[in-house]
């Protein structure tokens, strides 16, 4: 899977992207992950990749020269599943999103900054916009990363154990469970017996009522749906 992500500030995405799972997986090339800086698609002398907004008002907005060139020549290099634009009024990601995307063998992600971007980006380019939640960010690196995250450990081959992606919290509609690990007693907290018991099937059981229980306490919304 690659994914190509589309920044006025290309540095804030260096870091997460090298490190734990995404750097493995980008070692056993099973993501491939871009990052353009849209200031190298800017013809003034300054770079200048924002201007005021058309009718006043507050903040900056991203021009839309730079941003139409830089999407448009990688569209001359392959095809694109999604173009998804990662705004505070998008559709909130979840689960089922992250699980859809996963299937993707391409996608650009396009960071807004400032007060966004030129209106004409998202009516012409942008196939999807995506929000990580309903609070605002100073830009889209962020919650680039984010979504980055949730997608790429889906990928087959990304974790190294398939199964752990699969029974993860939002999966199949319920929170996960409690864990626990050695020592089987820390100050005094003993891990449950059951867990220590080898009855598999009973472990199982244990497990399925303790995240419907956590679920019911936590997210009972969640049990509505």
């Amino acid at each position: 899977m690659r994914i190509d992500i589309v920044t006025g500030l290309p540095k804030l995405l260096e870091s997460p992207f090298q490190e734990s799972i995404l750097k493995r997986g980008q070692a056993k090339g099973r993501i491939e992950l871009h990052v353009h800086d849209l200031r190298e698609f800017a013809h003034d002398k300054h770079q200048s990749i924002d201007d005021t907004p058309y009718g006043g008002g507050a903040g900056m907005i991203l021009k839309p020269e730079p941003i139409f060139e830089c999407i448009e020549h990688l569209q001359k290099a392959r095809q694109y599943d999604e173009v998804i634009y990662l705004t505070a009024d998008g559709e909130t990601l979840d689960q089922s999103i992250a699980n859809e995307l996963s299937l993707c063998q391409n996608i650009i992600l396009l960071c807004g900054h400032y007060k966004g971007i030129d209106e004409r980006v998202r009516e012409t380019l942008v196939t999807r916009e995506i929000s990580i939640g309903d609070y605002v960010l100073t830009g889209g690196e962020l919650a680039a990363a984010v979504l980055v995250d949730a997608v790429a450990r889906l990928v087959p081959g990304v974790l190294n154990d398939g199964e752990s992606a699969l029974t993860d919290s939002f999966q199949d509609g319920l929170l996960g469970g409690p864990q626990f690990t050695k020592p089987a007693e820390f100050r005094g907290l003993k891990v449950p017996d059951i867990l220590l018991s080898g009855n598999h099937s009973e472990i199982a059981k244990w497990r399925e009522e303790q995240r419907n229980e956590r679920t019911k306490s936590r997210r009972h919304d969640m049990l509505e749906r």
